[in-house]
């Protein structure tokens, strides 16, 4: 070996290494904020959905806890309250509430019970007017105590989607619109879109990834929804009676003006709906 040639392992060959541009690109692009289009993107508030093979295929392993995902339906019930189940539980064991913007139908209130929800933190809203449902649905997703939003809307606006999609971020909520049977949605602003049909196999759930910040899927991920029969690992879903509604005073009598003079307007917004 020449005089003046570097032995291997001297300090200033690693020096010249680590400051290769093939180094410096890769530490670059090991950056979370980085990612390649032919791998999933980094996602540091992912929420785990509760089933493996579907967190294998999203970006971050889960939900985006902090932004929107939307969710095209085939046709109602083929159990995509189900899919939510595992997250929804998660959020409210960490003291954060769910809101369901407009609904299509009425929850079923002994059905969230007995799969271990906590109604004192579920909340429905009910909207007279479209503009109002989307208010709401910007408001619910800033909220802080807020972990979950799920609205049923049929704007296609970009402009208020990317306001809602703001909103998600910085409350760090997930949010999800679901587009209703032969609605196509087209959101560019979520980050996330998935597709939802019944498999041939019953029981058994087809969720076709449609877009995500990665490489594309060819092939639907398959859920089985039977399996999974408590809401989070080592938990038991036990059915839990739903608290005797509270008496009402009769409105003609004095004591009931009284009530609805005391009450906050929070409270009466919530027992009108």
């Amino acid at each position: 070996m020449g005089q003046g040639t570097p032995s291997v392992g001297h300090p200033r060959d690693r020096k010249l290494t680590l400051s290769s541009p093939a180094a410096r690109l890769a530490a670059r692009l090991a950056h979370p904020a980085i990612w390649r289009g032919g791998d999933c993107a980094p996602e540091p508030a992912s929420l785990p959905t509760g089933f493996p093979a579907l967190d294998a295929a999203l970006p971050g392993g889960g939900w985006p806890g902090a932004g929107l995902t939307e969710m095209l339906l085939a046709r109602d019930g083929i159990g995509e309250i189900a899919l939510m189940l595992p997250a929804l539980g998660s959020l409210q064991r960490a003291r954060r509430d769910i809101v369901w913007i407009a609904p299509p139908y009425r929850p079923c209130a002994p059905a969230l019970a007995a799969a271990g929800l906590d109604l004192a933190r579920f909340h429905v809203v009910r909207c007279a007017r479209p503009d109002d449902a989307l208010w709401a649905c910007e408001q619910a997703l800033r909220a802080p105590e807020c972990g979950a939003v799920f609205a049923w809307l049929a704007t296609r606006d970009e402009r208020v989607l990317r306001r809602l999609q703001v909103a998600a971020r910085d409350g760090r909520s997930f949010g999800t619109l679901w587009r209703r049977p032969g609605d196509r949605g087209g959101a560019a602003s979520a980050p996330l879109r998935l597709g939802l049909a019944p498999h041939e196999r019953g029981g058994l759930l087809a969720v076709h990834v449609l877009k995500r910040r990665g490489g594309a899927l060819g092939h639907p991920v398959v859920v089985d929804l039977e399996a999974r029969s408590v809401v989070a690992p080592g938990i038991a879903v036990r059915p839990r009676p739903l608290p005797a509604p509270p008496r009402r005073p009769d409105p003609r009598t004095v004591a009931a003006h009284e009530a609805v003079r005391t009450t906050p307007v929070r409270r009466r917004l919530r027992a009108a709906s």
